[in-house]
């Protein structure tokens, strides 16, 4: 940066690994907008995170956070699974990807699953996969993914 360069300003949008503070930041309540989630107290919001945090680049959560209104809008995950096939070679498993459907439209999503792909792709895996609803998945296929097989499901709860 050069003198009399107009200063640099920090997007409004970035993503970023989820912190522990993002809690009361809107976190649990946006992954509700998702699927089930039954709110979650400090001690196992902490407890989990830390849980979490402990597997370092092998499980990582992300966010995004509107800067003007300090919640999360976006977030999603990543965790790697070892195999011994290809190589003992490694895939990456997109889960919880979720946008608030008050921003939707802003390409979040798109951020997300990018920054989610990249950290795959760092973390040497040979493919990234993803379960989706067919309402997602004409957006899963703008950012490069196609549908492979069908999934299968037992609840235990």
């Amino acid at each position: 940066m050069q003198p009399g360069d107009p200063p640099i300003e920090e997007p409004k949008f970035q993503v970023r690994r989820l912190q522990v503070s993002d809690k009361s930041k809107g976190f649990i309540e946006l992954l509700q907008q998702l699927t089930v989630c039954d709110s979650v107290s400090d001690k196992d919001f902490e407890d989990r995170f830390q849980e979490i945090s402990s597997l370092g680049d092998h499980h990582v959560i992300c966010v995004i956070e509107d800067k003007c209104s300090g919640k999360i809008i976006a977030t999603g995950s990543v965790f790697i699974e070892h195999k011994f096939l290809r190589n003992c070679g490694k895939v990456g498993h997109i889960e919880d990807v979720v946008v608030d459907t008050n921003t939707r439209g802003m390409q979040l999503g798109k951020k997300v699953i990018v920054f989610l792909m990249d950290h795959a792709c760092s973390m040497g895996c040979y493919k990234v996969i993803l379960d989706c609803s067919l309402e997602n998945k004409a957006f899963y296929e703008k950012c490069g993914f196609k549908q492979k097989e069908i999934q299968m499901v037992k609840y235990f709860v």
